[in-house]
Order: C-alpha cells, then sequence, then structure tokens
C-alpha cells in the first residue's frame, strides 16, 4: 500500500522539476551551451540533473528495491554531457529531464512504508548529513527535491554570470 511519505516525495519530485522547466523557458540556445570560464553552461547543468545518457537516475532507486543494501558508486561531478546531447535543443533536453523525473514521482508515488525504509551503501555520502547508508525515501529526497534545488541555485549563478558577461 502506498504510503503518504512517498506521496508527498512524489509532489516534491513534480514541483522541483517544474520549477526546472519554468527556468529553461527563456533561456535560448546561444545562452544554453555558453557557459561562465570553469563553469558549466546550462545545457550541462540539465544534462547533469538528467542523468547517465540512456538511463538516467532510475536504475538506482531501483536498486534499492531489487537488492539487499546494493552499493552504488556515484560520479557527481559528472555533467552526462554526451556528443548526442551536446547537439540536443535545450528544449529536448527540458524533455528529457521532464520523463525522468515524471517517471521517478510516478515509481515513488506507489512505494510502501517498508520500500521507503530499504537501505542502499553509498561510500560517496560517507561524509554527509545523508550518512552512508541511506534509505530509499533519504534517497529520493535527496536526489528528487535537494538535489534539483542546488542546480536551480546552480543554473540561476551561471545565468547571472552570463549576463553580466553580456553587459561588460
Amino acid at each position: 500500500m502506498p504510503s503518504p511519505e512517498a506521496a508527498q516525495l512524489a509532489e516534491a519530485i513534480r514541483f522541483t522539476a517544474e520549477e526546472i522547466k519554468r527556468l529553461y523557458e527563456g533561456i535560448d540556445e546561444k545562452t544554453a551551451s555558453a557557459a561562465p570560464a570553469g563553469r558549466w553552461s546550462p545545457k550541462q547543468i540539465l544534462s547533469h540533473l538528467c542523468g547517465p545518457e540512456g538511463v538516467g537516475y532510475m536504475p538506482l532507486i531501483r536498486a534499492f528495491l531489487e537488492q539487499d543494501t546494493p552499493r552504488l558508486d556515484l560520479d557527481a561531478g559528472n555533467p552526462f554531457f554526451s556528443e548526442k546531447r551536446s547537439h540536443m535543443t535545450v528544449t529536448d533536453l527540458v524533455s528529457e529531464f521532464e520523463n525522468e523525473y515524471s517517471n521517478m514521482a510516478d515509481l515513488v508515488s506507489g512505494l510502501s512504508v517498508e520500500q521507503l525504509s530499504r537501505k542502499a551503501h553509498i561510500p560517496f555520502l560517507k561524509e554527509t548529513p545523508l550518512g552512508e547508508y541511506p534509505t530509499l525515501a533519504t534517497w529520493i529526497k535527496a536526489l528528487g527535491e535537494r538535489h534539483v534545488v542546488s542546480h536551480i541555485d546552480h543554473l540561476r549563478e551561471i545565468m547571472e554570470a552570463l549576463d553580466a558577461a553580456k553587459s561588460s
């Protein structure tokens, strides 16, 4: 039976995904591909949020459900900006993002308390407040909400830097 927490997590994913979509509405192709020195472009940020090309982040969530305490190795600093994605329009990348997070929210909305309590071993998180053995609920909140919000802030910083560069 789906838990109330699952519904809340799914709603949070949908809310942050809508915010990303809204922010990318006004970004033209030239701006989407531009990047301040040493920073990601808006398209690279979006690519990162989509996860590894062809699979996204769903395999990480499914691993919690299909394996007992799976080990998940993260590639946190990877923008997953492949040759294919570099040639995609920002609209197409937004669609890929929307599909990924819609699928995530749909899956999450039907999870039970027991499923949300399952754990994984994520060594990358050892020194974080999430800890090395987060529950699926904690992981979903981190990935589908906090991670996206951090990149919303990241995108805003990049857009300000790009705007400042245009003005000078």
